[in-house]
């Protein structure tokens, strides 16, 4: 019943202490989590590297994953530590050299209540091998639509925070795009600026100018994102963080996503369809092709994920250290 067609190599996953068989069942269908969203999950990356697999960024992924079970109110019954350990103990039961990496703390069985008291807060942890996210769309350029509806506001809810039920949101837009025949969605905020694609922060470049947005931008502010910027800066190109507008947008001489999952994609057409009544018109990015920045800035980031650049192997939690 539950093949690993999409879970590449996926043969065992962790929870509550336990490594399972992929197929096994261990969840209630009246959880808290399936019916109200309250859940919060992080989205890492291990890649392969001369000392074997080493994951992403791990400490700042598991703070991130401490800091939104907190706004949902989550007694996490585990330390970081524990949680990096089962971590390292899924990629090495499946066999992984690389691997995207889902921790999942969700509110299981109790009672159907708005408010989960006394619950139990349930772990489960899986990887498996995934290529890009976006397949082979990413490799020639990505065309993308943006949406009508609007980002939710930073206003709203801690945006620091990846809470499963906002997700919601990310999988109507995306179908939204992928239905009208786009690679992917564009989210703009309240105030009618660039925000977000349903899962990846958004990048351009305008005379050799780095510039992103930030969380007052209705954004998640991403791992990637952060790590882009850091080592951008010490690469010696300018980088600039504020509001993108959409002519800012459309008049880029490159621009691109960054996320865990989609790592770095050049975007080269967008539609504009933010307003529904008007006719939607589409913009070329540049050249139409992936930019020379876009390139220095791809191919860095996939050298110092694989251990090939020093200064930043302190980035990396070797597997079998």
């Amino acid at each position: 019943m539950f093949d690993n067609t999409h879970f590449p190599k996926a043969k065992k996953y962790w929870q509550n202490e336990k490594l399972l068989d992929w197929p096994t069942l261990t969840i209630h269908p009246m959880s808290h989590a399936l019916h109200y969203g309250t859940s919060v999950f992080e989205g890492i990356r291990a890649y392969p590297t001369a000392n074997g697999p080493a994951v992403f960024r791990l400490p700042e992924h598991l703070d991130r994953l401490f800091h939104s079970a907190s706004v949902l109110s989550m007694d996490i019954p585990y330390t970081k530590e524990e949680i990096a350990e089962a971590i390292k103990l899924v990629i090495k039961a499946n066999q992984l050299d690389s691997a995207y990496i889902r921790p999942l703390l969700y509110y299981a069985y109790g009672n159907l209540g708005l408010l989960p008291k006394n619950f139990a807060v349930e772990l489960a942890i899986a990887a498996w091998e995934w290529g890009a996210y976006l397949g082979e769309a990413a490799e020639k350029g990505l065309s993308v639509y943006i949406l009508p509806n609007r980002r939710i506001h930073h206003s709203q809810f801690d945006m620091k925070a990846k809470l499963g039920g906002i997700y919601v949101l990310s999988t109507l837009g995306g179908q939204q795009a992928r239905s009208r025949g786009f690679d992917e969605a564009v989210y703009l905020n309240m105030e009618g600026n660039i925000a977000e694609g349903p899962g990846e922060n958004i990048f351009i470049v305008k005379n050799g100018i780095l510039k992103t947005n930030n969380m007052n931008e209705s954004i998640l502010e991403g791992i990637t994102r952060t790590s882009i910027l850091q080592f951008a800066s010490n690469m010696g190109i300018e980088s600039r963080v504020g509001p993108i507008t959409k002519e800012e947008f459309f008049q880029a001489d490159e621009a691109f996503f960054s996320g865990t999952a989609v790592e770095i994609a050049p975007i080269v057409k967008v539609t504009d369809g933010s307003n529904g009544k008007a006719s939607e018109k589409e913009y070329t990015i540049g050249s139409g092709k992936q930019g020379e920045f876009t390139d220095k800035i791809q191919e860095t980031f996939h050298r110092l994920v694989r251990g090939e650049v020093e200064e930043y192997r302190t980035w990396l939690t070797y597997v079998y250290a």
